[in-house]
């Protein structure tokens, strides 16, 4: 594995993608922050602001210039059309703008994104576009980790050792599956990619009481890897 030197955050203007920038500088990557309107949202001084379409392939050429790490937070919920064309369509026209070019990916979706039976995917549809975006990344041919973070910021403040589940056989479709803090989310995602056992690994990301770990990558160490060739988690 290469570690990535400039990285690209797709949904850079969200709620983990704003928090997924300023953890990108942190840990000394050159970011560059995919935002539709530059006057939306305002970064930290260091990161490049590249004003584009995540559901548009050329405009997605352009923003993946020189870019050989991408971090993709997007969500949307405005129904089954968007979900399609954001969760599902960035990563397709991520990849299809690439064009076989190699870079290394951290994507988020959801916790029980394998779970389809809920009233909230059979409305919504996310989770079925969800795990599609998962399946693109698998067979893609790059290197990746994939994030299934429980529920956003439910987590109380003794609530920051970070745990890595795989199986999503937690299925209660509420924070009774896991709970985590954006902050954590943003920096599990940023941490993956340099660290070489996060490297073809889809795991559950939630938080227990404790205290924080300072190194994530002994955790990315305890998972089994993807099965090379396959479109599912490695226990899916």
């Amino acid at each position: 594995m290469t570690k990535p030197i400039h990285v690209l955050v797709v949904g850079a203007t969200g709620s983990i993608g704003r928090l997924a920038v300023d953890e990108a500088i942190r840990q000394g990557y050159a970011v560059r922050a995919l935002v539709r309107n530059p006057l939306q949202t305002r970064f930290d001084p260091r990161a490049e602001v590249f004003q584009g379409d995540l559901t548009n392939v050329a405009s997605l050429r352009e923003a993946l210039v020189d870019i050989d790490g991408v971090v993709f937070t997007m969500g949307a919920h405005d129904g089954p059309c968007m979900v399609e064309k954001v969760d599902y369509g960035a990563v397709r026209n991520t990849l299809l703008a690439l064009n076989g070019r190699k870079a290394r990916i951290a994507l988020m979706t959801a916790i029980g994104v394998t779970y389809m039976d809920t009233d909230y995917n059979r409305t919504s549809q996310a989770h079925d576009w969800k795990r599609r975006s998962e399946r693109l990344v698998r067979v893609s041919g790059n290197e990746y980790t994939i994030v299934r973070p429980g529920w956003f910021d439910y987590n109380n403040p003794d609530q920051q050792q970070l745990v890595f589940l795989q199986g999503d056989t937690h299925r209660n479709a509420s924070p009774a599956d896991g709970v985590v803090s954006r902050k954590q989310i943003a920096q599990v995602l940023v941490s993956a990619l340099g660290c070489e056992t996060a490297n073809h690994k889809t795991l559950e990301l939630v938080a227990e009481r404790g205290p924080a770990q300072d190194c994530l990558c002994p955790l990315f160490e305890t998972l089994e890897p993807d099965t090379p060739g396959e479109a599912d988690g490695v226990h899916d």
